[in-house]
């Protein structure tokens, strides 16, 4: 996989991206990581290979291979009733889960019933501080003051939800009695050796230096510089393009049967498999064909940052662009489409 016929140097200037990391996969590897800009304006720190951004919902990925692992191992069932595992809240009973219950795999698909309330789930205030997950579901914090309830029939339509992915979050902790920061450095992070891997509440001085600031449309700083999601399984993820390949790798291994996290075959399937009745929805994922050409794709975008992350998974080919700049447009209508477009096999 090359990238052909781009200036990525000038095409950053045109869109005022101030820093921006890709890496490329070929036969199931890292083939090429290049790195570019700063990682704060006007500051002469270099993006390099250790260079960490917001993944924003890419988040939801990772969330997804976590869910299948603890799948394998039994202790959660992707059809049954979430509120079977879940323990410190429940899913509230209505008329529209009678026939219908959510499952870990509609709220994978975003086909749960489960609707965001609007202006719901924002970047961390500092002065209000970090919620509970608890609290965010039942509605008592500023970051989400509707309680969480199911909207619509589950499997009867999509509506994307950062919600649906905090009861996610809240059934592994459930499940596990470990906080679920703890619980992907455990079963993802150290096992796939993605070091430069984190879910972060605040960032210290010292690692200034391998973080990335966040950015506008202008190329100037955002407020507060790095904008946290409080929200790890929804999009809390800050790592590097290397290590989202790692993980995008995992799951190309886990197809062939050669996984390290201990995913089968068939769970990794499911992943890239069509659900519900959206063939273009898989879980943690979308998708585009169901051939040998099958293209996945995960999309982040937040104050300050944006990237994206596609993968062929049967041609074991993939990119990941990652960048410090919100130009204010779909991804695909920036920079990271103009590179996305200058691939070739």
């Amino acid at each position: 996989m090359k990238l052909n016929n781009i200036n990525i140097k000038q095409r950053m200037e045109h869109y005022n991206a101030v820093g921006l990391s890709v890496a490329l996969i070929e036969k199931s590897q890292i083939s090429n990581k290049l790195n570019y800009g700063l990682l704060e304006a006007g500051q002469n720190t270099k993006v390099n290979n250790h260079s960490i951004f917001s993944a924003c919902s890419i988040s939801k990925f990772l969330t997804a291979m976590l869910v299948l692992k603890f799948a394998e191992l039994g202790l959660i069932d992707l059809d049954e009733d979430v509120n079977k595992r879940l323990k410190s809240w429940k899913v509230p009973e209505n008329k529209l889960t009678k026939n219908k219950k959510v499952t870990l795999r509609n709220l994978l698909s975003h086909q749960s019933g489960i609707i965001d309330p609007k202006d719901s789930f924002t970047d961390l205030n500092p002065v209000i501080g970090y919620p509970s997950i608890i609290d965010l579901l039942e509605g008592k914090t500023p970051y989400c003051q509707t309680p969480i309830e199911v909207k619509y029939e589950p499997e009867s339509d999509f509506y994307y939800s950062d919600a649906g992915f905090c009861i996610i979050q809240q059934l592994i902790e459930d499940v596990t009695e470990k906080p679920f920061n703890q619980v992907v450095r455990e079963l993802i992070f150290v096992p796939l050796e993605m070091e430069n891997s984190t879910y972060t509440t605040a960032i210290t001085e010292s690692e200034r230096v391998y973080f990335s600031c966040g950015h506008n449309k202008d190329g100037n700083l955002v407020e507060g510089k790095y904008p946290i999601y409080p929200y790890p399984a929804a999009s809390g993820l800050w790592t590097t393009a290397s290590d989202l390949s790692k993980l995008v790798i995992e799951l190309m291994n886990a197809l062939k049967g050669e996984s390290k996290i201990g995913i089968s075959v068939n769970r990794a399937k499911d992943i890239i498999s069509p659900q519900g009745d959206k063939e273009w929805s898989g879980l943690g994922v979308f998708l585009d064909s169901s051939d040998e050409k099958m293209e996945i794709s995960s999309l982040g975008w937040g104050i300050g940052f944006q990237c994206m992350l596609v993968a062929y998974p049967y041609l074991e080919s993939g990119l990941v662009i990652m960048t410090n700049t919100d130009l204010g447009v779909h991804q695909l209508k920036g920079i990271i489409g103009e590179i996305y477009q200058s691939l070739s096999f």
